[in-house]
């Protein structure tokens, strides 16, 4: 395993992580197609790591109110704009951590790593993708749809823990589901990925450091990797918000649609 696929790996992670495709099943197909052994779960994580930088600089206005609103909780003053928008992550996301550490801890994640599963979540999962957007109202936000809301979307966090499903698509389906307009949804969908890559990458990187894997990948490894990623994400979540509103999802499900028909027909 060399540096190349490295750096193509974290390259591709940048692209996918905030696209509604799935960067899991794009980062376990790489090494297949390229002819070269699976990287393994924790390089993955720490790509994801690189987009976890990426997401806290593209918002970082968001992130400091975020933080605000932690203090505005801690003083008492609930009913802050900040305070809601803490509270909002704050309850989507223990759903997905709480998932995350079970795969993680119990190693299934190995397990998940198949692309006939990964063919099939793509496909699923694309036509919710398209409908959602396709017939859900354009206006509301997260915050003026209420806790419900978040919590729904926090639950559909845990089926990206299945490759090709997409953590970004998923919580994107949800949240136009529920009437939240496609910029509101994608930004949500942002936000609240913050919890779980920061836990994701601290979990690979003690992990790489204090025991690193024996295909090689080292802890320098896994911080080239996020390195690249963060660069490549930033662009292209600046990108996508530009052309969400504009586009829609209905070419991402349309491509979730070809790669589960090109793994069927290559791979499988």
């Amino acid at each position: 395993m060399g540096m190349l696929q490295f750096v193509v790996l974290a390259i591709i992670q940048g692209i996918t992580e905030f696209l509604p495709v799935s960067s899991s099943a794009h980062l376990i197909l790489t090494p297949t197609l390229m002819g070269a052994s699976d990287q393994g779960a924790l390089i993955d994580l720490m790509a994801h790591g690189g987009s976890l930088l990426a997401v806290i600089a593209y918002y970082r206005k968001d992130v400091g109110h975020v933080l605000v609103g932690m203090l505005d909780m801690v003083r008492g003053r609930f009913s802050s704009p900040n305070a809601q928008l803490f509270w909002l992550i704050a309850i989507a996301t223990p759903p997905g951590l709480a998932m995350g550490a079970v795969l993680y801890l119990s190693g299934a994640e190995d397990l998940l790593r198949d692309p006939v599963i990964i063919a099939w979540a793509s496909l699923v999962f694309a036509l919710p993708l398209w409908a959602a957007d396709a017939y859900a109202k354009q206006t509301g936000s997260v915050e003026t749809k209420g806790w419900r809301a978040a919590v729904l979307i926090g639950f559909a966090q845990i089926l990206a823990f299945i490759p090709g499903t997409s953590r970004s698509g998923i919580t994107m389906t949800a949240a136009r589901a529920l009437g939240v307009s496609r910029t509101e949804a994608a930004r949500f969908s942002m936000l609240i990925s913050i919890p779980l890559l920061a836990a994701m990458a601290l979990a690979a990187g003690i992990s790489l450091y204090s025991h690193p894997p024996t295909n090689g990948a080292s802890f320098a490894d896994g911080l080239v990797v996020m390195g690249l990623s963060a660069v490549t994400a930033y662009a292209v979540i600046a990108i996508f918000m530009r052309l969400v509103e504009r586009i829609g999802l209905l070419p991402f499900a349309l491509y979730r649609v070809a790669l589960s028909a090109f793994i069927f027909l290559t791979l499988v």
